[in-house]
């Protein structure tokens, strides 16, 4: 199974992520040590040749077991992708499971509280669904940059 590249911004954050890693673990490591070791990771010989492979654009695609985070009517979330399906025009229809529930109500009379939402999201994580104030129902973050 071929793991779909990720963006070249989410490549700058693994590289990030390796080298606090490798600093916290007593090993110290330069940014450009961390890109190269992050391009032969992803089977390139160097950054520079991965970066050129690397788009500025979201991830592809969302799989179950994924964790994505990002915002649903308003709210901030972490979850894991619960379902995916691709769909025609490259949207994905997603089953989400939030780590913390949603209140969805903002009224002060009553709540209702949500786990799981499923949704329609396009290549940009964006729902096409959206609230009366033209907000997307759910926007999710790109899930390889890590936050």
């Amino acid at each position: 199974m071929d793991i779909p590249l990720p963006s070249r911004s989410a490549l700058k954050a693994q590289a990030k992520r390796l080298r606090a890693a490798l600093a916290a673990a007593g090993t110290p490591c330069t940014h450009a040590q961390a890109l190269e070791t992050i391009a032969r990771q992803w089977g390139a010989r160097d950054w520079n040749t991965l970066s050129a492979r690397a788009t500025d654009t979201g991830q592809p695609g969302y799989a179950p077991g994924q964790r994505v985070s990002g915002r649903y009517l308003g709210h901030r979330f972490d979850a894991v992708i619960k379902a995916a399906r691709l769909m025609p025009g490259g949207r994905h229809a997603l089953t989400l499971r939030f780590d913390a529930a949603i209140d969805v109500v903002t009224s002060r009379h009553f709540s209702a509280l949500r786990r799981q939402v499923n949704c329609i999201v396009d290549q940009r994580g964006r729902s096409p669904r959206a609230t009366s104030d033209g907000q997307p129902h759910v926007v999710i973050h790109d899930a390889w940059a890590g936050g």
